[in-house]
């Protein structure tokens, strides 16, 4: 990996370049430096959500998820490197058994709602499949390995299903259940306005 920063204003950046691990330079409008903005972003409202009362197991979960999510964006920043391991991407897919498993079915649509916490994890969902399009648009123009895709499409995924766990929890006393969308309530909304 390239230098650790000493100072965060170098000016470097004055002419709309940034630097890679690698030490080249691209445009910070490149494919790499938006698929890196967005797991940026993704860490980010993760932090957010940290911010609020979570079950101890969630919290524990989602600060390796962070540091994990350093180690693809630290990938993505190098070129031809690979710091994200597969068993990141198994770690996802049986943290989604484990909550998955406790969740009833769900018979209905659900909106991005209910507890404050939820619906945190429901943007944090949202930026986890930007940053998904991200890494695969770039997939499309340069040679990027299979894991940082993989973990952010089971990520998002497992953001869904923690989204339906915070609910449950009901840590903020506002929330208890899934939020549903009420298709039937539409129709009649649609019809008094007729």
């Amino acid at each position: 990996m390239g230098n650790r920063l000493s100072q965060i204003a170098t000016r470097t950046g004055d002419d709309g370049t940034t630097g890679l691990s690698d030490g080249s330079r691209v445009p910070k409008d490149h494919l790499r430096v938006q698929a890196m903005g967005d797991v940026d972003e993704l860490n980010s409202n993760l932090g957010v959500l940290l911010a609020e009362p979570l079950p101890a197991d969630v919290r524990d979960l989602l600060v390796v998820i962070q540091h994990e999510l350093f180690n693809l964006g630290g990938e993505l920043s190098w070129p031809g490197g690979s710091l994200l391991k597969d068993a990141a991407v198994l770690r996802l897919d049986e943290a989604l058994a484990h909550y998955n498993e406790h969740l009833p079915r769900l018979k209905e649509f659900i909106l991005p709602a209910g507890t404050r916490s939820a619906a945190i994890a429901h943007v944090c969902r949202t930026v986890a499949r930007r940053a998904e399009r991200a890494v695969i648009t770039l997939a499309a123009h340069e040679s990027i390995h299979a894991a940082p895709r993989q973990y952010l499409n089971r990520l998002s995924d497992l953001l869904f299903v923690l989204a339906r766990v915070l609910n449950r929890a009901n840590l903020d006393g506002l929330g208890g259940d899934d939020v549903y969308w009420q298709s039937e309530r539409m129709k009649q909304l649609d019809a008094a306005e007729n």
